[in-house]
């Protein structure tokens, strides 16, 4: 088994002697096995937090770098027109603490997220028309990543009075925040 142990960022295609495709799911994990779009053994043992970006190499203890690539996998695009309707459902959907991909086509554009009810559901109300479909998922990396494209655990506070702690998961890092009451 090749046992890949270090992130490298995105790289060129013809740096990789192999590619790994993924979907999300698995992505956003740091210890794994799986195998090589060409039927090579792998384990990933990574640091635990960052999402794995398609294009992303990582590199394996003996040297050989192994390509990331997003899987193809149900998805739902959500359009709505341009401006502020397009901000507020990106805004509300993300509010809900979830994956988003944000991009745009000849169609205008639209924020991507797996296929949920509750998301579809609030999409809807705010006017959006929902494509089901089979796409890549490569969410936004969001704000507190690290330059190239792939983000960093990281936490925060805030002072209020008396002390308690709150801790939320998100699924790629885990974000706390302390309390004073």
């Amino acid at each position: 088994m090749l046992k890949l142990i270090e992130r490298l960022g995105p790289i060129d295609e013809s740096a990789a002697s192999d590619t790994l495709t993924l979907p999300f799911e698995l992505r956003i994990r740091g210890r794994l096995k799986a195998e090589s779009d060409a039927g090579q053994a792998l384990g990933l043992f990574l640091d635990r937090g960052p999402v794995l970006r398609s294009g992303e190499g990582l590199k394996a203890e003996s040297g050989e770098v192994i390509r990331v690539c997003a899987a193809i996998e149900p998805v739902v695009t959500a359009r709505i027109a341009p401006g502020l309707p397009l901000a507020r459902l990106a805004y509300h959907l993300g509010n809900r603490h979830v994956q988003l991909a944000l991009g745009e086509d000849e169609k205008g554009g639209w924020v991507r997220f797996p296929p949920d009810h509750v998301l579809e559901e609030l999409a809807e109300r705010l006017g959006a028309e929902l494509e089901h479909h089979n796409a890549t998922f490569d969410p936004e990396p969001g704000a507190y990543s690290q330059t190239g494209g792939h983000g960093h655990s990281h936490g925060h506070s805030h002072s209020h009075a008396p002390s308690h702690v709150h801790s939320h998961a998100h699924g790629h890092h885990d974000h706390h925040h302390d309390h004073e009451h």
